[in-house]
């Protein structure tokens, strides 16, 4: 039996002999999907994995940073908050091509480009949780002698907790799906095998890497809110 992709590009690996569904190009092949899971989906997603945890990292130290300062001087939260705005209204496939004449077509192009896209999401987030300390807790921290590096490690912080962390969660699903368009710049994440099964009638290898894009985005976020709940305790104290 013959390769569905064009020659010099196969997308169906060699798989021996073919089931019904793969012959009859069934919906969702999940015989060939687990037979080809070591060489076609596990690899790119390992790198999908590291590519959303890279972007979301890095982006998580410049916004948190760039947040924190402009939390204590008011002056840079319109001027930050809009460069980080327009960054984030970009279409992805437009600063993968603004980037590429700088950084080629490499890894460090996506990563530029995803750490963008979350950083007006996480600065928000920590500038709203921050804000929402109670200005009468504030006064009384400083009332017991706290400097403000202790307020803002001791009460500011732990309060905004919850809305850093669903910040977070926002940015990561979103470095997750973003991360699949990276396949146009390089060869590596879920996109990869998507961007091949576009050109092929075969629908398995198609369905099975978008599936796995969904559930990592899934599996981030759920990792993320069990992170969340074990860093605040406290707001799972009923009254």
């Amino acid at each position: 039996m013959s390769d569905f992709a064009p020659a010099g590009d196969p997308v169906i690996p060699d798989y021996g002999v073919a089931s019904d569904c793969v012959v009859n190009n069934g919906f969702f092949c999940a015989d060939w999907f687990a037979a080809q899971w070591s060489s076609v989906f596990l690899p790119p997603l390992l790198s999908h994995i590291v590519i959303t945890v890279i972007a979301v990292v890095i982006g998580f130290a410049i916004a948190f940073t760039a947040a924190l300062l402009a939390y204590r001087r008011k002056w840079l939260v319109r001027p930050v908050g809009l460069v980080a705005t327009f960054l984030y209204t970009l279409p992805p496939l437009a600063l993968f091509q603004l980037l590429v004449p700088f950084t080629g077509l490499t890894l460090v192009t996506v990563e530029i480009a995803l750490v963008c896209f979350t950083l007006v999401i996480i600065f928000q987030a920590v500038l709203s949780g921050l804000a929402s300390t109670p200005s009468a807790v504030k006064q009384a921290a400083v009332g017991m002698g706290l400097s403000p590096g202790q307020v803002l490690r001791r009460v500011e912080l732990p309060t905004a907790l919850p809305a850093i962390i669903n910040g977070l969660r926002i940015a990561t699903v979103l470095t997750v799906s973003i991360a699949t368009i990276a396949a146009f710049v390089v060869d590596d994440g879920l996109g990869s095998p998507i961007l091949k099964a576009i050109s092929s009638p075969f629908n398995t290898q198609f369905i099975g890497a978008g599936l796995l894009a969904v559930l990592l985005a899934f599996v981030f976020d759920a990792a993320l809110v069990l992170l969340g709940r074990a860093l605040t305790p406290w707001t799972r104290v009923r009254v």
